[in-house]
């Protein structure tokens, strides 16, 4: 029994049925946990519950952890890509504390992205929430906020294994296109982590505050006004970081990664030699 070595360009890790019924699960969750303040009506007591918030981070990590069972038991990931998952957690865990602080500089995104491009939406969405994961342990960041963070980097990347041209593109075209998803995922997370938080901030009664009850159309305008007043000044250099390490490190990160991904011949099949005579 032998496994051939892969040859020609890499392929992405397939997405299994059993994977995809947990990140269409695990989404749906994530996208109810992050919007249902906006539906909900002004008796509803919404400032109590930002308590819950603990009891929502035990309920959504047993299903960020079914992603990956889901994803090692449907595509058979072997001991190479779990090594590859933990080296690439470690890494994207460590470049994140270097800008920490530093008005929203986090170097982490452009390996998340270029990652999530060559291992596909799958294994993406796993880094993504295990490098989150990680880094809030590096950092001393566990919280009531971790799994939201967790499922938004885990979105990013999984973003980045659905953007066109997997097997076809290649050179400037797909550097400026990663580039460009680099930026706006960069503006989008901040603006989804604002969202999980801005809620619970109507007590404040200011005009960018959260009213329960209030037309959704009148609280995404506060909503907006509140990210353009807080965060704009974090997610724009976050982007421009992004995009600048893409461009100037992107050849040589895709080109390790590719290569590494051959040479670990993920699915590649295995064949039964007849025994020598």
């Amino acid at each position: 029994m032998s496994t051939p070595p892969a040859r020609g360009r890499s392929r992405p890790i397939r997405l299994g049925r059993r994977s995809v019924a947990a990140l269409v699960l695990v989404s749906a969750v994530g996208v109810a946990a992050f919007g249902w303040p906006l539906l909900a009506d002004g008796g509803s007591g919404l400032a109590e519950h930002a308590q819950d918030a603990p009891w929502l981070f035990a309920a959504l990590l047993p299903l960020l952890l079914a992603v990956a069972v889901a994803t090692i038991a449907d595509v058979g990931l072997d001991a190479k890509a779990i090594a590859m998952l933990g080296v690439l957690a470690a890494a994207g865990a460590a470049l994140r504390p270097l800008g920490a602080g530093t008005a929203g500089i986090e170097p982490m995104f452009f390996l998340m992205v270029l990652s999530g491009r060559v291992l596909g939406p799958g294994f993406g969405f796993v880094l993504g929430a295990v490098s989150m994961f990680a880094s809030a342990l590096l950092t001393g960041g566990v919280g009531p906020w971790m799994p939201f963070q967790m499922l938004s980097m885990g979105w990013v990347c999984m973003g980045a294994g659905l953007l066109p041209g997997a097997d076809r593109l290649r050179g400037h075209g797909e550097l400026w296109m990663l580039a460009a998803y680099g930026a706006v995922s960069s503006v989008v997370y901040g603006t989804m982590m604002n969202l999980q938080g801005w809620p619970y901030l109507g007590g404040l009664a200011t005009g960018v505050s959260f009213v329960p009850g209030d037309p959704l159309a009148d609280n995404l305008g506060r909503f907006l006004a509140y990210c353009l007043a807080t965060s704009m000044g974090w997610d724009l250099p976050r982007a421009v970081v992004t995009v600048l390490l893409s461009l100037a490190l992107g050849p040589a990160v895709l080109k390790a990664l590719r290569r590494a991904t051959r040479r670990a011949a993920f699915e590649a099949p295995v064949t039964f030699e007849a025994p020598e005579r």
